[in-house]
């Protein structure tokens, strides 16, 4: 009985490959195409950081310059309203 058993193990054949590897992989070409897309990622991704950031800058400037306009307004209505709201000088 194990004389039947090591006789079926050996018979037992193993696949051989139908297909060579080296035409399967990417090699070097491959590994050039897949580098240059990563890098070209890359620099998207940084050119896109560095517009939002600068759309976020401009926001904040426009939103100074409009406190500072409207303090400036605010200030020239006040004194408007001391002098009676005619703007010249009272006798």
């Amino acid at each position: 009985m194990i004389e039947a058993l090591l006789a079926a193990a050996a018979a037992t054949p193993t696949p051989t490959p139908t297909v060579d590897p080296n035409l399967v992989s990417p090699g070097p070409v491959g590994f050039a195409i897949v580098a240059v897309i990563v890098v070209l990622a890359a620099a998207l991704i940084w050119d896109m950081q560095r517009r939002i950031r600068r759309v976020r800058y401009r926001e904040e400037v426009r939103a100074e310059l409009d406190a500072e306009e409207a303090a400036t307004h605010g200030e020239d209505s006040g004194d408007d309203a001391g002098q009676g709201g005619t703007g010249g000088p009272t006798a």
